[in-house]
């Protein structure tokens, strides 16, 4: 056995069952392994940033990690955009990264870059296996940090990889998510039921149903408000399950929201700050006199942290719920809200949805809250190009549930290659592509750092229409099913078919 061998049976014994890749030479090793060792599903993304985004999507709903396998530096460098994503989600996810072979490294061949360098700027689990006979511990270590929410970046030398001497591995331990102090959880009650006005600030695991329903008995026994971070990493909702409002985007919004709130207690997520910095505006969102305690941060157990809250308040059963209507379908124009009014009423149950429609999706969001019971995936770091991959990924993990990915057309051209593996791998994947042909979301920011007559040029940096983007013929190309809509009726009748039959497919909405 040699160490590429042993490292792939080390991954397969710890519970890694799915490895996307985009391999090179010094990966080659690896590729064989898979061939030899029953066990690891080999997914093959035709960019770095795919690969990425796909672990980030399959991490997010199967709550434990597939593996990347990447060339080198360079090869890394390409999928760190969606690395960054998945670290503010903090998705488990075991990244492999291929390298020299140690007595090739002097020799400074093209591809050679500062590896480790690269590896740290998305993780503070940065191993180097330094032998054949290390790969099978390193393997279950980088495992390990993973399941406890680092991601793990495992750089492979090639001479390792070949040579024989591998050994099997000690089983994985992952240690238990640590818990909280009971003097912290008094200080929330404390906060909570003081009778003045404040919030529940959630993220993370919090945002799963158990923590949801936790969530809203501690609500009901204090009159507190349930608020999500802007861009949650899966938010389980629908009928059925506690509402919770979001965070919005915009900063001036977000601090209108929590204004006159005195207290925040947050669980798996920090305090909330503006996505970007504006003339005369402020960073954080909460006001000066607001009291901040931070309950569980995303490495503890937070769902356990919400339920002790919920106990020491002697709070009730969760409150029946008052589920909302779902929106009526209108006839005609095709929008962003006719759209959501569309997807919202047809959604199957158990679906996941990624949401990158970025600002055509935030027309409809709220009407999905009266929906069947789903999973919604959003772009947690503000990467763009996450939506595809990741909707690849949680068709990989959940291959029995429904995707639908609604998606912006501009941050789609970013990955677009993720339609290739699914239709590679024969996904069930629906693709609804929000064709405005614009980087709509600038033109708003244009506004708000004070540029409020943009000429030409300014302006021709936005746009995406010329050339316009075929995006039919583009799915197409990668062997997707593609349709294009242009009325509310169509959209519908293609979406209904969509939901009726299985395997990817893309809907372009001309909006």
């Amino acid at each position: 056995m040699n160490g590429a061998e042993s490292l792939l049976q080390s991954l397969i014994d710890a519970g890694v069952e799915v490895c996307f890749a985009n391999p090179g030479t010094s990966e080659m090793q690896l590729v064989a392994a898979i061939d030899k060792i029953p066990g690891m599903r080999p997914i093959l993304g035709l960019f770095e940033g795919v690969v990425t985004g796909a672990a980030d999507g399959y991490g997010r709903m199967a709550d434990k990690p597939a593996a990347t396998l990447l060339h080198l530096g360079p090869g890394f460098a390409n999928g760190m955009a969606n690395l960054h994503n998945a670290g503010r989600a903090f998705t488990p996810i075991v990244n492999i990264i291929g390298d020299h072979a140690t007595y090739h490294l002097p020799l400074d061949a093209p591809l050679t870059s500062d590896v480790p360098g690269y590896a740290a700027l998305t993780s503070d689990w940065v191993k180097i296996c330094a032998s054949a006979e290390s790969m099978a511990a390193d393997g279950v270590a980088a495992v390990a940090a993973a399941m406890a929410g680092r991601q793990a970046n495992l750089i492979v030398p090639a001479d390792h990889a070949w040579t024989e001497g591998g050994e099997v591995a000690a089983p994985l331990a992952v240690a238990p998510r640590p818990g909280i102090p009971q003097e912290r959880i008094a200080a929330a009650a404390d906060l909570l039921r003081s009778g003045e006005p404040g919030c529940l600030f959630l993220g993370g695991m919090a945002l799963r149903e158990r923590g949801l329903k936790a969530a809203s008995r501690i609500a009901a026994a204090t009159g507190t408000r349930l608020i999500s971070e802007v861009f949650p990493a899966r938010l389980q909702r629908g009928v059925g399950r506690p509402k919770i409002e979001r965070l919005p985007y915009f900063g001036e919004m977000a601090a209108d929201m929590l204004g006159t709130f005195t207290h925040m207690v947050m669980v798996g997520a920090k305090a909330p700050v503006s996505f970007f910095a504006y003339p005369d505006k402020p960073g954080t969102l909460w006001p000066p006199n607001c009291n901040l305690l931070q309950l569980a941060d995303p490495h503890q157990d937070q769902i356990a942290a919400l339920e002790a809250l919920a106990e020491h308040l002697q709070a009730p059963a969760p409150p029946a719920i008052d589920e909302p209507a779902l929106p009526d379908i209108p006839t005609g124009p095709l929008t962003a809200e006719t759209v959501g009014a569309v997807i919202a009423n047809l959604l199957p149950a158990q679906a996941i949805v990624s949401d990158e429609a970025n600002t055509a999706g935030a027309f409809s969001f709220g009407y999905f809250d009266g929906a069947a019971p789903h999973d919604w995936l959003t772009l947690t770091g503000g990467a763009i190009g996450q939506g595809l991959p990741a909707a690849l990924g949680a068709a990989i993990a959940c291959p029995d549930r429904k995707v639908i990915n609604l998606q912006a057309d501009g941050s789609a051209m970013y990955t677009n290659q993720a339609l290739w593996t699914m239709a590679r791998e024969n996904l069930d994947v629906c693709v609804v592509l929000y064709n405005n042909s614009s980087y709509a979301i600038l033109n708003l920011e244009l506004l708000r750092v004070g540029v409020e007559q943009p000429g030409a040029r300014a302006k021709s940096m936005l746009e995406l229409d010329n050339p316009r983007i075929e995006w039919t013929q583009i799915a197409a190309g990668m062997g997707v099913s593609a349709s294009r809509a242009t009325t509310t009726e169509e959209f519908q009748a293609q979406f209904e078919a969509a939901m009726a039959a299985r395997g990817p497919r893309l809907i372009e909405v001309v909006l």
